[in-house]
């Protein structure tokens, strides 16, 4: 495990955009609260550029994220949104590189598939929280998910407990591994490939927006169909937006079709954690520990950060 080092005011950070091309003008007011919160801000060469429904081609993205993680000033990498796109970029990473220049590296959504393939490959802890275009730079966007931004600055773990929002025990038990996870639909795109889903003794997370229960069952039984689920220390279920029938008429709802293969695990299972495409947003750290307990309704979240030099735990 490679954990980067904490930012401080005044550091630099880095905007791109690896998957869709961003809201201008949300991106813009995202740039604007990170430079609010103490930090300069350079943008990828080609954050601008459109390719479809890519922000640029895979050569140009690709180029921005070994562009970022190889300048030495740059001390985080926030992606601009998500979309679609990353899965195309990871074959053409310098993975090597980016071992070597630990730094930062925040996103969710489509990002799901470079936080896989990055930790996987290099070790190197990521974030996973919300965005400049997404979110951020949003009008009505929760004073909460801002203040997601200061876990960078300092190392402390994070205890979510149902006082921060309503958990549902689908299983009982207690488990502690890394935390691995993201975006279901994302998770399920691994597999087969070079980067595929390691679940192994880890603690999974899972999210997702605007998927029928149809298509969620169908994700959740290619899961479990892999021995993902199953291998599993424990499960987190973190928020499905706007996931209910659209097409069919008839249909299992949302909770049948999450928990119809978790039932049956016999280790901790829980629901109702406000991590994904919601408002208020919580962000963790991929490749950090964490400890749940069902019979205390909480998990605790290690820091993703290093500690300082002269602050080792002993």
């Amino acid at each position: 495990m490679i954990k980067p080092k904490p930012l401080q005011k005044g550091d630099t950070v880095a905007v791109i955009a690896p998957a869709s091309p961003p809201n201008q003008h949300n991106l813009k007011k995202g740039i604007e609260y990170l430079k609010g919160i103490g930090l300069n801000v350079v943008t990828g060469a080609h954050l601008y550029e459109k390719n479809g429904y890519l922000a640029g081609t895979d050569e140009q993205r690709a180029a921005d994220i070994h562009a970022m993680f190889t300048n030495k000033e740059v001390k985080a990498i926030i992606c601009a949104c998500g979309g679609y796109g990353t899965a195309r970029l990871a074959s053409q990473l310098n993975y090597d590189l980016i071992k070597r220049n630990p730094k930062i590296f925040w996103g969710y959504s489509d990002i799901t598939f470079l936080h896989t393939a990055i930790h996987q490959r290099t070790g190197l802890v990521t974030f996973h929280g919300p965005m400049l275009s997404s979110d951020i730079g949003k009008e009505d966007v929760h004073i909460e998910t801002k203040q997601a931004f200061y876990q960078l600055f300092s190392h402390r773990s994070f205890c979510y407990t149902d006082q921060i929002s309503s958990l549902d025990t689908i299983c009982e038990g207690e488990a502690t591994g890394q935390l691995i996870g993201g975006n279901l639909t994302l998770l399920v795109s691994t597999l087969g490939t070079p980067f595929e889903l390691d679940t192994k003794n880890k603690i999974l997370f899972i999210e997702d927006i605007d998927e029928e229960p149809y298509e969620i069952d169908r994700m959740m039984t290619q899961l479990y169909m892999a021995n993902k689920l199953q291998d599993a220390a424990g499960i987190i279920i973190g928020d499905f937006h706007n996931c209910y029938p659209k097409k069919r008429t008839e249909s299992l709802s949302l909770e049948e079709a999450l928990t119809s293969y978790l039932t049956s695990l016999k280790k901790p299972v829980m629901r109702g954690f406000r991590i994904g495409h919601c408002s208020p947003q919580t962000a963790v750290a991929i490749g950090s520990y964490a400890t749940m307990s069902t019979y205390e309704r909480m998990v605790e979240f290690e820091s993703g950060i290093t500690l300082p030099k002269d602050k080792v735990e002993r």
